[in-house]
């Protein structure tokens, strides 16, 4: 079986049919005044997503973006029939803007963000990405550099981990599950999956974990937030796709967990609405918005969708459009 192969039987994208829906007024505005369009996926993986849109689109060129090494290289076997219509970029999404320039664009018609840890990693043991198997302690998206999950759990103090695994995996017994990682590791350190789920097994309450799934569900997001340093990059890196859209220019978001959405929307938020103060009589020109919501809310997939693809279940998607040029003359 070809790496292309490979790359499309273990991979079912997120929304595609909705994504390239969103992305397509922009594309074809650009096309029908340029000749062509630009469009980043800021998150490549398996390059689903980036091989629907070159399909449709003859004319779009695609930047895919991914710290991932092994999903660049599969992604460039998968969309190797359209390589002089791709730039594919060993980065990090927050990354975007210089990435664009390095290329010599002068901005973006349409920006994929699809979020939170891919089907590659989940299904490579191991990474360390997945709590259902045991695999050396890792979850890092870029294994080039940066710290381990390993080296979280086992030199943090019992205060941060309580901090980050209340803070980015929103579980109500991080206390415990901290003061258990603690007293664990000053016998023998942590360095397997199956020895941290152990640890969180043995201090949440069985009933929780029957109503809430995997005990070790939340502490494992959290584990691999800290080390991609996933909610720090978002923050910076929607603002950067919006700095890099050109005019009716669009932004499709998928997240998978409700930090990842309020990070989204936070951003999505500054653009859309008027920064006049209350009570302005007048909205200047400075205070309007420069965003278009093109999304009621969040969507999420249908019944059917996610029959076919578990790994759409959580799945919430947002998309804006860039509307008009801020008074200060930047992009956004």
């Amino acid at each position: 079986m070809s790496e292309k192969r490979f790359a499309e039987d273990r991979h079912v994208p997120v929304l595609l049919d909705r994504c390239v829906n969103l992305l397509a007024p922009a594309i074809e505005s650009a096309v029908s005044t340029q000749g062509s369009a630009v469009v980043v996926d800021a998150t490549l993986g398996m390059g689903g997503h980036s091989q629907a849109i070159l399909e449709r689109f003859p004319q779009v060129h695609l930047v895919g973006i991914d710290r991932d090494e092994q999903a660049l290289d599969l992604a460039g076997e998968r969309l190797e029939t359209y390589r002089d219509r791709t730039d594919l970029v060993h980065a990090i999404y927050d990354e975007i803007a210089d990435v664009v320039r390095s290329l010599g664009l002068d901005g973006v018609d349409g920006v994929l963000f699809d979020l939170g840890v891919s089907s590659l990693q989940l299904d490579e043991r191991e990474r360390g990405f997945a709590y259902s198997y045991d695999a050396p302690l890792d979850m890092r998206m870029d294994t080039s550099r940066g710290q381990t999950a390993a080296d979280v759990v086992n030199h943090y103090t019992e205060a941060d981990l309580v901090r980050l695994i209340r803070g980015w995996g929103e579980e109500k017994f991080a206390g415990r599950i901290a003061s258990a990682i603690v007293s664990a590791r000053s016998t023998e350190q942590l360095h397997s999956t199956g020895q941290l789920v152990d640890v969180v097994r043995s201090v949440v309450p069985a009933g929780a974990a029957r109503k809430g799934g995997h005990p070790a569900k939340r502490t494992f997001q959290a584990l691999r937030i800290e080390v991609n340093e996933e909610l720090t990059v978002l923050a910076d890196a929607v603002p950067a796709a919006i700095e890099s859209l050109n005019m009716g220019g669009r932004i499709v978001a998928m997240s998978y967990h409700s930090l990842e959405d309020k990070t989204v929307k936070k951003a999505f938020s500054a653009g859309t609405q008027s920064s006049a103060p209350p009570g302005f009589p007048v909205e200047l020109e400075q205070h309007k918005a420069y965003l278009k919501t093109l999304t009621r809310g969040t969507e999420t997939p249908t019944e059917d969708e996610i029959q076919q693809n578990p790994r759409a279940a959580s799945a919430r998607l947002r998309a804006v459009e860039r509307i008009r040029q801020r008074a200060d003359g930047t992009r956004t």
